[in-house]
C-alpha cells in the first residue's frame, strides 16, 4: 500500500474535475488511455491501488494508460464501472482518416 500522505482535495475542485471528465467523455475528447488515466487520477489512487481495486493486473493498467494495450471489453468494463460508464460502440471523432 502506498505510504504517501494524500492532501485533501476541496470538494468543489473534485466535482469540477469529475464534471470535466464526463464532459470530455461525452464529446469523445479522450482516448481510452487518457480516460483510464483520468479515472485513476480522479480516484486519487496509484496504478497499483487502482489495478487492485478494479481487479486487473498492474501491468495491464500500465499498458492501457500508455496506449499500448489491447484490453478486452471485460477489462475495460471493470475499469469503467466505478464511474458508472459502460463500454459500447461510439462514433469515431469527426475528421478521422480511418474508416
Amino acid at each position: 500500500m502506498d505510504k504517501r500522505i494524500k492532501k485533501p482535495v476541496p470538494a468543489e475542485l473534485a466535482a469540477q474535475r469529475r464534471d470535466q471528465f464526463y464532459a470530455d467523455i461525452a464529446t469523445n475528447a479522450l482516448t481510452i488511455a487518457e480516460a483510464v488515466a483520468a479515472m485513476r487520477k480522479i480516484s486519487r489512487l496509484t496504478q497499483a491501488e487502482f489495478a487492485k481495486h478494479r481487479g486487473i493486473s498492474v501491468q495491464a493498467l500500465k499498458q492501457i494508460e500508455a496506449g499500448t494495450a489491447n484490453p478486452t471489453v471485460a477489462t475495460l468494463q471493470k475499469i469503467a464501472d466505478i464511474f458508472g460508464l459502460k463500454i459500447g460502440f461510439v462514433p469515431k471523432k469527426l475528421g478521422s482518416d480511418s474508416n
